[in-house]
């Protein structure tokens, strides 16, 4: 969008982001990408002076406007400076911008045609503590509607905008809201241009009564000069609709039968708080928002006006039971740490109490002490009889015997190896006395055969061998 106008210096115009009879609010940005609202008001300052009669209720009704910020609050809009137009001559005020949509936007199509109880509580008790605010340093809004209130997508909070009305003068008021203002939403006394600090509180019951059900208790049909009439009328004269049979009305079938139920069921003192804000006279309704807001904060506590103990022992018993369980899983969770370190312990791993983990080194596979003492012992129980069994082995005479015959004595000699056998043939060798062997070689030697070819008995020593090469 174009610019229009400038601002002021360091403040740029960014467009228009809604205009009315009660000025217009800019979409502004400061140096950088701090983004503001600006609102312009429509009479022009000729003077910045106090001889302009302009510039002296601008100035003064800023100055009441700025102590509403002198103490921070999450559910009104901060404002950041005033000043005049470089073109134009309008005076304006600088207020932070915030990201969200208005009320009367959350009551439209994809959301719900009303608010859930819960949660128009919760805008009740925010904004009321807005009301409270402004009251307390004196600063009536005047222009509180639906639109006038935001909810902050960033923080969560409902926010009250757009003071503009509060900086104009009695007579600029009167005529704004004669011919533009938000007339569905004006008490009775607006009618005369007076603007008090229950004129607020009525603007208020306006708004919860519309999160309730749906709509305004008295809706503008057409913006003629005949309908705005017929609507200040019925503020003024005209009863208020009920608002459980409105509500009702506007509950959606799509809706559970439990819920329809549980929805339906507004509590008595959010009535008798609505009723007292609607009331056709200013001094019927609460004096002020600090009024107001205790109202809203007794009744969220109390069920018709006494405080519920049920609702107290049943939330404590819910404590409780929090209580209970979390000192539970704190025992669990002190004997899985225990378990884990003793684990870590066994293992030679390291638990890592912060993380909850095991720290180890991969190209080590640690077992558990007992374990590892097991397979150590039998292995040296296994060396152990093997050396016993090497170095214990019974001594053999590995006698090779030659038997040399006439027929085959230049065949290659058999040997007799004591394998198996071998205690067999030891016996056998030492029973062979010397008149044997002495007949076998007579034998030979008669048949003619060369006794050279007679070899010995030559005992053999089986050769040990060292046990890793040192004994």
């Amino acid at each position: 969008m174009s610019k229009v106008f400038t601002i002021t210096e360091g403040l740029e115009n960014l467009g228009a982001l809604r205009t009315g009879g009660q000025g217009s609010v800019y979409k502004g940005r400061r140096m950088g990408p701090v983004l503001t609202a600006v609102k312009l008001l429509p009479t022009p300052i000729h003077s910045e002076s106090e001889d302009d009669k302009n510039y002296r209720n601008f100035s003064n009704e800023v100055a009441k406007l700025k102590k509403v910020n002198e103490e921070p609050n999450p559910n009104v809009v901060k404002i950041l400076s005033s000043g005049i137009t470089e073109s134009g001559s309008l005076p304006y005020i600088e207020m932070e911008y915030i990201e969200g949509p208005d009320l009367c936007e959350l009551l439209q199509p994809p959301n719900e045609k009303i608010f859930m109880l819960k949660e128009a509580i919760r805008v009740a008790d925010q904004l009321a503590g807005a009301l409270a605010h402004c009251h307390k340093v004196g600063v009536k809004h005047g222009d509180v509607k639906s639109n006038n209130v935001k909810y902050n997508i960033h923080t969560g909070n409902y926010v009250l905008l757009d003071f503009g009305l509060a900086i104009m003068s009695e007579e600029e008021r009167r005529s704004s809201i004669r011919h533009a203002g938000a007339i569905e939403f004006m008490a009775p006394e607006q009618h005369d241009g007076a603007m008090l600090l229950q004129t607020d509180i009525y603007s208020y019951g306006i708004i919860l009564y519309e999160l309730l059900t749906g709509q305004v208790p008295f809706p503008l049909t057409g913006n003629g000069e005949t309908g705005r009439n017929a609507i200040m009328l019925a503020h003024m004269e005209a009863p208020v609709p009920n608002l459980r049979e409105a509500r009702k009305k506007s509950i959606t079938d799509a809706w559970t039968t439990l819920k329809q139920t549980q929805e339906l069921q507004v509590p008595q003192w959010l009535l008798d708080v609505i009723d007292k804000c609607l009331q056709k006279l200013p001094d019927a309704r609460f004096k002020n928002g600090m009024e107001l807001h205790d109202a809203i904060v007794n009744g969220s506590l109390s069920a018709d006006g006494k405080v519920s103990t049920a609702a107290i022992q049943v939330e404590n018993e819910r404590l409780e039971m929090r209580v209970a369980q979390y000192q539970q899983d704190e025992v669990k969770k002190e004997e899985q740490l225990l378990s884990l370190k003793h684990y870590a312990n066994e293992t030679g791993a390291r638990f890592n109490e912060s993380k909850g983990v095991y720290e180890r080194n991969n190209a080590l596979i640690f077992l558990p002490k007992k374990a590892l003492a097991g397979i150590v012992t039998v292995a040296l129980v296994f060396v152990a009889l093997f050396v016993y069994s090497y170095f214990n082995m019974p001594a053999s005479d590995n006698v090779k015997t030659v038997y040399i015959s006439p027929t085959n004595y230049l065949k290659p000699p058999m040997i007799l190896r004591p394998y198996a056998h071998d205690s067999i043939m030891r016996a056998y060798n030492r029973k062979l006395n010397a008149a044997k062997r002495a007949a076998a070689t007579r034998a030979i030697l008669a048949a003619g055969t060369d006794s050279s070819i007679i070899k010995p008995v030559v005992p053999i020593k089986k050769k040990r061998k060292k046990f890793l090469g040192i004994f």
